[in-house]
Protein backbone atom coordinates (compact mmCIF):
# COMPACT_ATOMS: atom_id res chain seq x y z
CA UNK A 1 0.00 0.00 0.00
CA UNK A 2 1.37 3.88 -0.45
CA UNK A 3 1.74 6.43 1.31
CA UNK A 4 -0.26 9.62 -0.92
CA UNK A 5 -0.16 13.30 -0.96
CA UNK A 6 -3.31 15.46 -2.17
CA UNK A 7 -2.16 18.78 -3.00
CA UNK A 8 -5.38 20.82 -4.05
CA UNK A 9 -7.84 22.38 -2.24
CA UNK A 10 -9.97 21.30 0.75
CA UNK A 11 -11.40 22.57 3.84
CA UNK A 12 -12.13 25.04 5.61
CA UNK A 13 -11.96 26.22 1.42
CA UNK A 14 -15.61 25.25 -0.24
CA UNK A 15 -16.25 24.41 -3.19
CA UNK A 16 -16.20 21.47 -5.65
CA UNK A 17 -12.62 21.04 -6.03
CA UNK A 18 -12.43 20.81 -2.09
CA UNK A 19 -15.15 18.46 -2.31
CA UNK A 20 -13.53 16.59 -4.56
CA UNK A 21 -10.26 16.06 -2.96
CA UNK A 22 -12.18 15.31 0.37
CA UNK A 23 -13.48 12.35 -1.26
CA UNK A 24 -10.88 10.89 -3.72
CA UNK A 25 -8.58 10.81 0.20
CA UNK A 26 -11.39 8.46 1.35
CA UNK A 27 -11.28 6.76 -1.77
CA UNK A 28 -7.35 5.88 -1.04
CA UNK A 29 -8.31 5.45 2.32
CA UNK A 30 -10.99 2.64 1.67
CA UNK A 31 -8.20 0.65 -0.81
CA UNK A 32 -5.94 0.30 2.04
CA UNK A 33 -3.68 3.63 1.27
CA UNK A 34 -2.76 5.95 3.31
CA UNK A 35 -3.30 9.89 2.36
CA UNK A 36 -3.39 13.50 3.70
CA UNK A 37 -4.26 16.27 1.66
CA UNK A 38 -1.36 19.65 1.45
CA UNK A 39 -4.18 22.72 0.97
CA UNK A 40 -4.02 26.21 0.83
CA UNK A 41 -3.19 28.54 3.78
CA UNK A 42 -4.05 31.51 1.36
CA UNK A 43 -5.59 30.06 -2.01
CA UNK A 44 -6.20 33.35 -3.91
CA UNK A 45 -6.03 36.61 -3.00
CA UNK A 46 -8.98 38.64 -1.90
CA UNK A 47 -9.23 41.00 -5.18
CA UNK A 48 -9.08 37.82 -7.29
CA UNK A 49 -11.91 35.77 -5.97
CA UNK A 50 -14.74 36.30 -7.65
CA UNK A 51 -17.18 34.95 -5.31
CA UNK A 52 -18.45 36.02 -1.49
CA UNK A 53 -16.31 33.66 0.38
CA UNK A 54 -13.63 31.14 -0.05
CA UNK A 55 -14.64 29.55 3.33
CA UNK A 56 -17.81 27.18 4.64
CA UNK A 57 -19.04 27.50 7.59
CA UNK A 58 -19.47 23.37 7.37
CA UNK A 59 -17.71 20.81 9.64
CA UNK A 60 -14.55 19.90 8.35
CA UNK A 61 -14.83 15.81 6.53
CA UNK A 62 -13.98 13.33 9.17
CA UNK A 63 -10.92 11.04 9.37
CA UNK A 64 -9.14 13.01 6.89
CA UNK A 65 -5.60 14.77 7.83
CA UNK A 66 -5.68 18.46 6.33
CA UNK A 67 -2.29 20.40 5.95
CA UNK A 68 -3.17 24.05 5.57
CA UNK A 69 -0.10 24.94 4.73
CA UNK A 70 0.35 26.34 1.10
CA UNK A 71 0.24 30.31 -0.21
CA UNK A 72 -0.59 30.70 -4.12
CA UNK A 73 1.67 34.09 -4.00
CA UNK A 74 4.39 33.94 -2.23
CA UNK A 75 7.56 32.23 -3.27
CA UNK A 76 9.33 31.58 0.27
CA UNK A 77 5.79 29.54 1.19
CA UNK A 78 6.37 27.39 -1.63
CA UNK A 79 9.94 26.62 -0.93
CA UNK A 80 9.22 25.60 2.45
CA UNK A 81 6.10 23.58 1.55
CA UNK A 82 8.37 22.20 -1.28
CA UNK A 83 11.14 21.23 1.39
CA UNK A 84 8.82 19.65 3.86
CA UNK A 85 6.36 17.44 1.74
CA UNK A 86 10.22 16.34 -0.27
CA UNK A 87 11.08 14.84 3.48
CA UNK A 88 7.50 13.19 4.41
CA UNK A 89 8.45 11.47 0.97
CA UNK A 90 5.02 10.06 0.13
CA UNK A 91 4.96 7.80 -2.97
CA UNK A 92 2.68 9.55 -4.76
CA UNK A 93 1.87 13.20 -4.85
CA UNK A 94 -1.90 13.55 -6.68
CA UNK A 95 -1.84 17.45 -7.62
CA UNK A 96 -4.97 19.28 -8.89
CA UNK A 97 -4.54 21.53 -11.83
CA UNK A 98 -7.56 23.91 -12.92
CA UNK A 99 -6.27 27.50 -13.24
CA UNK A 100 -2.52 28.40 -14.70
CA UNK A 101 -2.24 31.32 -11.59
CA UNK A 102 -1.69 28.09 -9.62
CA UNK A 103 1.21 26.66 -12.07
CA UNK A 104 4.15 28.77 -10.57
CA UNK A 105 3.36 27.78 -6.91
CA UNK A 106 2.43 24.41 -7.42
CA UNK A 107 5.70 23.94 -9.72
CA UNK A 108 7.87 25.41 -7.72
CA UNK A 109 6.80 23.16 -5.19
CA UNK A 110 6.79 20.14 -7.51
CA UNK A 111 10.05 20.28 -8.63
CA UNK A 112 11.48 20.65 -4.69
CA UNK A 113 9.79 17.11 -3.49
CA UNK A 114 11.34 15.54 -6.95
CA UNK A 115 14.46 15.66 -5.44
CA UNK A 116 13.67 12.97 -2.99
CA UNK A 117 13.91 10.84 -5.94
CA UNK A 118 11.57 8.83 -4.71
CA UNK A 119 8.04 10.73 -4.98
CA UNK A 120 5.96 9.85 -8.30
CA UNK A 121 3.78 12.98 -9.18
CA UNK A 122 0.50 12.54 -10.93
CA UNK A 123 -1.49 15.65 -12.01
CA UNK A 124 -5.78 15.73 -12.04
CA UNK A 125 -5.68 18.10 -14.87
CA UNK A 126 -9.45 19.59 -14.93
CA UNK A 127 -8.41 21.94 -17.04
CA UNK A 128 -5.09 22.75 -19.29
CA UNK A 129 -6.47 25.72 -20.77
CA UNK A 130 -8.56 28.41 -19.04
CA UNK A 131 -12.00 28.94 -19.79
CA UNK A 132 -11.06 32.63 -19.27
CA UNK A 133 -7.99 33.13 -21.16
CA UNK A 134 -5.49 35.62 -19.20
CA UNK A 135 -2.24 36.48 -20.21
CA UNK A 136 0.67 34.16 -18.95
CA UNK A 137 -1.71 31.14 -19.55
CA UNK A 138 0.42 28.67 -21.71
CA UNK A 139 4.39 29.96 -19.59
CA UNK A 140 2.39 29.22 -16.21
CA UNK A 141 1.05 26.09 -17.34
CA UNK A 142 4.07 24.60 -19.31
CA UNK A 143 5.87 25.11 -15.86
CA UNK A 144 3.39 23.40 -14.13
CA UNK A 145 3.14 20.61 -16.41
CA UNK A 146 7.26 19.92 -16.78
CA UNK A 147 7.51 19.28 -13.19
CA UNK A 148 5.18 16.42 -13.32
CA UNK A 149 5.35 12.60 -14.30
CA UNK A 150 1.80 11.72 -15.66
CA UNK A 151 -1.62 13.13 -16.11
CA UNK A 152 -5.07 11.96 -15.40
CA UNK A 153 -8.01 14.02 -17.88
CA UNK A 154 -11.47 13.49 -17.19
CA UNK A 155 -12.92 14.55 -20.73
CA UNK A 156 -11.35 14.46 -24.49
CA UNK A 157 -11.05 17.97 -24.81
CA UNK A 158 -8.38 18.11 -21.71
CA UNK A 159 -6.53 15.01 -23.06
CA UNK A 160 -6.33 16.93 -26.00
CA UNK A 161 -5.00 20.50 -24.60
CA UNK A 162 -2.32 18.47 -22.54
CA UNK A 163 -0.82 17.15 -26.30
CA UNK A 164 -0.28 20.99 -26.91
CA UNK A 165 2.25 20.65 -24.02
CA UNK A 166 3.82 17.41 -23.29
CA UNK A 167 3.89 13.72 -24.80
CA UNK A 168 3.84 12.41 -20.73
CA UNK A 169 2.17 9.56 -20.06
CA UNK A 170 -1.60 10.24 -19.33
CA UNK A 171 -5.00 8.41 -19.03
CA UNK A 172 -8.61 9.55 -19.54
CA UNK A 173 -10.83 8.85 -16.39
CA UNK A 174 -14.50 10.59 -16.20
CA UNK A 175 -15.37 12.32 -13.28
CA UNK A 176 -16.50 9.67 -10.47
CA UNK A 177 -20.38 10.75 -8.75
CA UNK A 178 -20.00 12.71 -5.98
CA UNK A 179 -21.62 10.64 -3.39
CA UNK A 180 -21.45 12.75 -0.37
CA UNK A 181 -24.21 15.14 -0.51
CA UNK A 182 -26.42 12.98 1.48
CA UNK A 183 -29.31 9.97 0.42
CA UNK A 184 -32.06 11.41 -1.85
CA UNK A 185 -35.45 12.86 -1.22
CA UNK A 186 -38.27 12.29 -2.49
CA UNK A 187 -39.37 15.80 -4.74
CA UNK A 188 -42.12 16.75 -2.50
CA UNK A 189 -39.92 16.81 0.45
CA UNK A 190 -37.22 18.69 -1.42
CA UNK A 191 -39.65 21.45 -2.70
CA UNK A 192 -41.08 21.59 0.61
CA UNK A 193 -37.56 22.32 2.44
CA UNK A 194 -36.79 24.90 -0.18
CA UNK A 195 -40.19 26.26 -0.15
CA UNK A 196 -40.38 25.56 -4.19
CA UNK A 197 -44.21 24.93 -6.01
CA UNK A 198 -45.18 21.52 -5.54
CA UNK A 199 -47.30 21.16 -9.07
CA UNK A 200 -45.40 22.86 -11.46
CA UNK A 201 -42.39 21.42 -13.41
CA UNK A 202 -39.10 22.48 -12.59
CA UNK A 203 -35.94 23.34 -14.27
CA UNK A 204 -32.50 23.43 -12.99
CA UNK A 205 -29.33 25.60 -13.54
CA UNK A 206 -26.96 24.37 -10.76
CA UNK A 207 -23.12 25.86 -10.00
CA UNK A 208 -21.27 29.05 -9.76
CA UNK A 209 -22.52 31.67 -12.26
CA UNK A 210 -20.00 32.63 -15.12
CA UNK A 211 -20.04 33.69 -18.44
CA UNK A 212 -18.96 30.13 -20.28
CA UNK A 213 -21.72 28.17 -18.50
CA UNK A 214 -24.26 29.79 -21.13
CA UNK A 215 -27.08 30.84 -18.13
CA UNK A 216 -27.95 34.09 -20.51
CA UNK A 217 -28.71 31.10 -23.56
CA UNK A 218 -31.13 28.92 -21.00
CA UNK A 219 -32.81 32.85 -20.29
CA UNK A 220 -33.52 33.47 -23.75
CA UNK A 221 -34.26 29.19 -24.14
CA UNK A 222 -36.94 29.39 -21.19
CA UNK A 223 -38.57 32.54 -22.75
CA UNK A 224 -39.32 30.89 -26.04
CA UNK A 225 -40.77 27.98 -24.07
CA UNK A 226 -42.71 30.83 -22.18
CA UNK A 227 -43.87 31.97 -25.80
CA UNK A 228 -44.67 28.83 -26.97
CA UNK A 229 -48.33 28.07 -27.16
CA UNK A 230 -48.01 24.39 -28.63
CA UNK A 231 -49.37 21.76 -26.23
CA UNK A 232 -46.81 19.39 -24.55
CA UNK A 233 -47.35 16.54 -22.70
CA UNK A 234 -45.04 14.73 -20.23
CA UNK A 235 -46.79 11.35 -20.34
CA UNK A 236 -50.01 11.08 -18.89
CA UNK A 237 -49.47 14.78 -17.27
CA UNK A 238 -50.05 17.89 -18.99
CA UNK A 239 -47.68 20.78 -18.43
CA UNK A 240 -49.55 23.37 -20.52
CA UNK A 241 -53.13 23.14 -19.32
CA UNK A 242 -55.68 23.80 -21.22
CA UNK A 243 -58.69 26.00 -20.96
CA UNK A 244 -62.49 24.99 -21.10
CA UNK A 245 -62.58 25.53 -24.76
CA UNK A 246 -59.48 24.23 -25.46
CA UNK A 247 -57.07 27.42 -26.47
CA UNK A 248 -53.63 27.16 -25.09
CA UNK A 249 -51.81 28.89 -22.05
CA UNK A 250 -48.43 29.44 -20.57
CA UNK A 251 -46.12 26.07 -19.78
CA UNK A 252 -46.67 25.89 -16.03
CA UNK A 253 -42.96 25.90 -15.63
CA UNK A 254 -40.39 27.27 -13.44
CA UNK A 255 -36.51 27.87 -14.08
CA UNK A 256 -34.38 27.55 -10.66
CA UNK A 257 -31.42 29.27 -10.89
CA UNK A 258 -29.15 27.68 -8.05
CA UNK A 259 -25.19 29.30 -7.41
CA UNK A 260 -23.49 31.87 -6.68
CA UNK A 261 -22.51 34.33 -8.95
CA UNK A 262 -18.99 34.62 -10.24
CA UNK A 263 -19.21 37.80 -12.26
CA UNK A 264 -21.58 40.87 -12.07
CA UNK A 265 -25.08 39.85 -11.87
CA UNK A 266 -26.65 42.78 -13.22
CA UNK A 267 -26.41 41.52 -17.04
CA UNK A 268 -28.43 38.80 -16.14
CA UNK A 269 -31.60 40.54 -13.86
CA UNK A 270 -31.68 42.97 -16.88
CA UNK A 271 -32.27 40.32 -19.77
CA UNK A 272 -34.50 38.35 -16.83
CA UNK A 273 -36.90 41.73 -17.21
CA UNK A 274 -35.94 42.28 -20.73
CA UNK A 275 -37.41 38.68 -21.73
CA UNK A 276 -40.23 39.29 -19.12
CA UNK A 277 -39.98 36.23 -17.21
CA UNK A 278 -39.22 37.37 -13.90
CA UNK A 279 -42.25 35.99 -12.58
CA UNK A 280 -41.20 32.42 -13.33
CA UNK A 281 -37.71 32.76 -12.53
CA UNK A 282 -36.56 31.36 -9.14
CA UNK A 283 -33.13 33.06 -8.03
CA UNK A 284 -31.17 31.46 -5.20
CA UNK A 285 -28.03 32.68 -5.68
CA UNK A 286 -26.05 32.64 -2.57
CA UNK A 287 -23.20 29.58 -2.23
CA UNK A 288 -24.89 26.18 -1.86
CA UNK A 289 -23.88 24.54 1.57
CA UNK A 290 -23.05 20.85 0.74
CA UNK A 291 -25.81 19.89 2.67
CA UNK A 292 -28.40 21.82 0.60
CA UNK A 293 -27.44 20.24 -2.24
CA UNK A 294 -29.44 16.95 -2.51
CA UNK A 295 -32.47 19.60 -2.42
CA UNK A 296 -32.05 21.43 -5.21
CA UNK A 297 -31.22 18.10 -7.70
CA UNK A 298 -34.21 16.71 -5.97
CA UNK A 299 -36.31 19.36 -6.22
CA UNK A 300 -35.97 19.61 -10.01
CA UNK A 301 -37.44 17.55 -12.93
CA UNK A 302 -34.65 18.31 -15.33
CA UNK A 303 -31.29 19.74 -15.21
CA UNK A 304 -29.93 22.33 -18.20
CA UNK A 305 -26.01 22.84 -18.94
CA UNK A 306 -26.04 25.05 -21.62
CA UNK A 307 -22.27 25.78 -21.71
CA UNK A 308 -20.55 27.78 -24.17
CA UNK A 309 -17.44 25.87 -23.95
CA UNK A 310 -16.31 23.64 -21.47
CA UNK A 311 -14.21 20.68 -20.61
CA UNK A 312 -15.96 18.45 -17.82
CA UNK A 313 -18.37 19.39 -15.51
CA UNK A 314 -18.99 18.26 -11.82
CA UNK A 315 -22.27 18.68 -12.20
CA UNK A 316 -22.86 15.98 -14.23
CA UNK A 317 -21.95 13.68 -11.81
CA UNK A 318 -24.36 15.04 -9.71
CA UNK A 319 -27.16 14.53 -11.90
CA UNK A 320 -26.11 11.08 -12.33
CA UNK A 321 -25.88 10.39 -8.35
CA UNK A 322 -29.31 11.78 -7.82
CA UNK A 323 -30.66 10.11 -11.24
CA UNK A 324 -31.67 13.48 -12.77
CA UNK A 325 -31.94 13.39 -16.80
CA UNK A 326 -30.06 16.34 -18.42
CA UNK A 327 -30.05 18.85 -21.28
CA UNK A 328 -26.41 19.76 -21.86
CA UNK A 329 -24.77 21.52 -25.31
CA UNK A 330 -22.76 20.16 -27.69
CA UNK A 331 -19.51 21.58 -26.69
CA UNK A 332 -16.15 19.76 -24.60
CA UNK A 333 -17.03 16.30 -23.21
CA UNK A 334 -20.39 16.93 -22.19
CA UNK A 335 -21.54 14.94 -25.39
CA UNK A 336 -19.98 11.84 -24.11
CA UNK A 337 -20.47 11.77 -20.68
CA UNK A 338 -24.60 12.38 -21.72
CA UNK A 339 -25.25 10.10 -24.57
CA UNK A 340 -28.12 11.95 -26.41
CA UNK A 341 -31.66 9.77 -25.82
CA UNK A 342 -29.94 7.96 -23.10
CA UNK A 343 -29.03 9.90 -20.02
CA UNK A 344 -30.51 13.14 -20.95
CA UNK A 345 -30.40 15.66 -24.64
CA UNK A 346 -27.91 17.10 -26.54
CA UNK A 347 -28.52 20.44 -28.16
CA UNK A 348 -26.04 22.94 -29.80
CA UNK A 349 -25.28 25.79 -27.76
CA UNK A 350 -27.95 28.40 -28.88
CA UNK A 351 -31.20 29.42 -27.61
CA UNK A 352 -33.74 27.79 -29.99
CA UNK A 353 -31.73 24.73 -29.64
CA UNK A 354 -32.07 24.47 -26.10
CA UNK A 355 -35.22 25.12 -25.86
CA UNK A 356 -36.52 22.37 -28.44
CA UNK A 357 -34.15 19.89 -26.18
CA UNK A 358 -36.46 20.99 -23.08
CA UNK A 359 -39.65 20.34 -24.54
CA UNK A 360 -38.29 17.07 -25.94
CA UNK A 361 -37.43 15.40 -22.81
CA UNK A 362 -41.20 16.70 -21.71
CA UNK A 363 -42.34 14.93 -24.81
CA UNK A 364 -40.63 12.03 -23.41
CA UNK A 365 -40.79 11.75 -19.89
CA UNK A 366 -38.48 11.29 -17.35
CA UNK A 367 -39.03 7.58 -16.75
CA UNK A 368 -37.37 6.74 -20.40
CA UNK A 369 -34.37 8.12 -18.88
CA UNK A 370 -34.10 6.54 -15.89
CA UNK A 371 -33.34 3.51 -16.52
CA UNK A 372 -30.01 4.74 -19.28
CA UNK A 373 -28.76 6.72 -15.93
CA UNK A 374 -28.63 3.80 -13.52
CA UNK A 375 -26.69 2.14 -16.16
CA UNK A 376 -24.67 4.51 -17.19
CA UNK A 377 -23.64 5.65 -13.56
CA UNK A 378 -21.94 2.54 -13.32
CA UNK A 379 -19.31 3.39 -15.08
CA UNK A 380 -18.12 6.67 -12.56
CA UNK A 381 -16.84 4.64 -9.87
CA UNK A 382 -13.72 6.30 -7.46
CA UNK A 383 -12.02 3.19 -7.34
CA UNK A 384 -11.37 3.29 -10.96
CA UNK A 385 -9.94 6.80 -10.25
CA UNK A 386 -7.95 5.78 -7.48
CA UNK A 387 -6.89 2.07 -9.55
CA UNK A 388 -6.03 4.64 -12.50
CA UNK A 389 -3.68 6.91 -10.59
CA UNK A 390 -1.49 4.00 -8.37
CA UNK A 391 -1.45 2.19 -11.91
CA UNK A 392 0.66 5.68 -13.58
CA UNK A 393 2.43 5.86 -10.30
CA UNK A 394 3.83 2.21 -10.98
CA UNK A 395 4.93 2.79 -15.07
CA UNK A 396 6.69 5.05 -14.06
CA UNK A 397 10.65 4.76 -14.28
CA UNK A 398 12.55 7.88 -15.20
CA UNK A 399 11.73 10.91 -12.52
CA UNK A 400 13.03 13.72 -14.78
CA UNK A 401 10.87 17.00 -14.86
CA UNK A 402 12.00 17.82 -18.22
CA UNK A 403 10.82 14.99 -20.09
Amino acid sequence: MAKISIIGPAHPLRGGLATFDHRLAKAFQEMGHTCAIWSFALQYPSFLFPGKSQFTDEPAPENILIHTKINSVNPLNWIRTGNTLAKEAPDIVVVRYWLPFMGPALGTILRLVRKNKKTKIICIADNILPHEKRPGDKPFTRYFIKACDAFITMSEKVLTDLRIFTSKPAVLVHHPLYDTFGTPVSKEVAREHLNLPTEEKIILFFGFIRKYKGLDLLLKAFSDLMQDAQRITHNAERIERETADGSDQKLEIKLLIAGEFYEDATAYQELIGQLNIRDQVILKTDFIPDSEVRYYLCAADLLVQPYKNATQSGVTPLAYYFEKPMVVTNVGGLPSLVPHGKSGLVAEPEPAAIATAIKEFFQLGADHFIPHLRTEKQKYSWDRLVTAITDLADKIHNNDPQK
